[in-house]
């Protein structure tokens, strides 16, 4: 469920990752590897022990727009001897369980000082416990980032196949600076439910990601990128206050209105054709 990141998404870290600059009109690959306390996609706890979300990228010029081709995946990190207490993906079975497969590809492009992007994401689910493959779906997204001070960003995505409903995000941005090259990142994102809620019709076959419509959740998070020569270490923290009965949920049968969450996020990328890496 990436790029809140896009997902995801995702990492939805958004503003905590410094962005790479390409080399104009270079090709530029990317990845990423983010180990985390719980999966939390939307306000969503949907796997609450550590996991691990690797993300490999593609990015190229075409014409006055770039696109982005890529895959992300989560990995639930242990076995769960009591899973029936704890929220797993993969369903606890296993350890090192690869429980999400999303490749993904976008087009973004540059109008005056705004970015828009447009792009489609596959969620694949290949166990057969937790989230099995009848849980597969589409979804299409379109995204707008102002070149402003606190960057605003906006974007929706629209399930095409299994729950046939839209889903907003908007976010603020803003680095303050900690003396010499570091600086803490602070990020408020605020979720929104469209369509994505439990069916209102009895035997309708369409799935549900939230309980109602409205106002899902505010995600509010730090993080304090670190360069390491070619690589990019970012720790973050992330608070999410819920305003979904679902984004309350952190394990079965237990919720609270707040949750903490984080982890650390390793970047690394370079335009193809150059002899060093640059942070993402």
């Amino acid at each position: 469920m990436k790029r809140a990141n896009v997902v995801g998404t995702g990492l939805v870290l958004a503003g905590v990752i410094a962005a790479a600059t390409p080399v104009h009109g270079q090709a530029t690959v990317g990845a990423d590897m983010g180990i985390l306390s719980s999966y939390v996609w939307r306000g969503l706890t949907l796997t609450n022990r550590p996991v691990a979300q690797p993300d490999v990228y593609l990015t190229f010029p075409a014409g006055g727009a770039s696109v982005t081709v890529g895959g992300w995946a989560n990995i639930d990190l242990g076995q769960y001897d009591d899973a029936g207490s704890h929220l797993s993906e993969s369903g606890g079975l296993s350890a090192f369980n690869v429980a999400e497969i999303d490749p993904w590809a976008e087009i973004s492009v540059p109008v005056g000082k705004v970015t828009l992007t447009g792009g489609a994401l596959v969620y694949v689910f290949p166990n057969d416990a937790g989230f099995t493959s009848s849980s597969n779906t589409v979804e299409l997204y379109a995204k707008a980032a102002l070149d402003a001070p606190l960057s605003p960003k906006l974007g929706v995505w629209y399930d095409v196949d299994k729950v046939n409903g839209a889903y907003l995000e908007a976010s603020l941005a803003h680095a303050l600076p900690l003396g010499g090259a570091t600086s803490l990142s602070l990020a408020a994102l605020a979720g929104f439910n469209a369509g994505q809620s439990l069916p209102g019709q009895p035997g309708s076959s369409d799935l549900a990601s939230f309980q109602d419509d409205g106002f899902t959740h505010l995600d509010l998070s730090a993080g304090v990128p670190l360069g390491v020569g070619a690589v990019a270490v970012t720790p973050a923290v992330h608070l999410v206050v819920g305003g979904d009965e679902f984004t309350r949920t952190t394990s079965p049968g237990s919720a609270h209105d707040v949750k903490l969450w984080g982890g650390a996020t390793i970047s690394w990328s370079r335009a193809l054709g150059q002899g060093s890496g640059t942070m993402e």
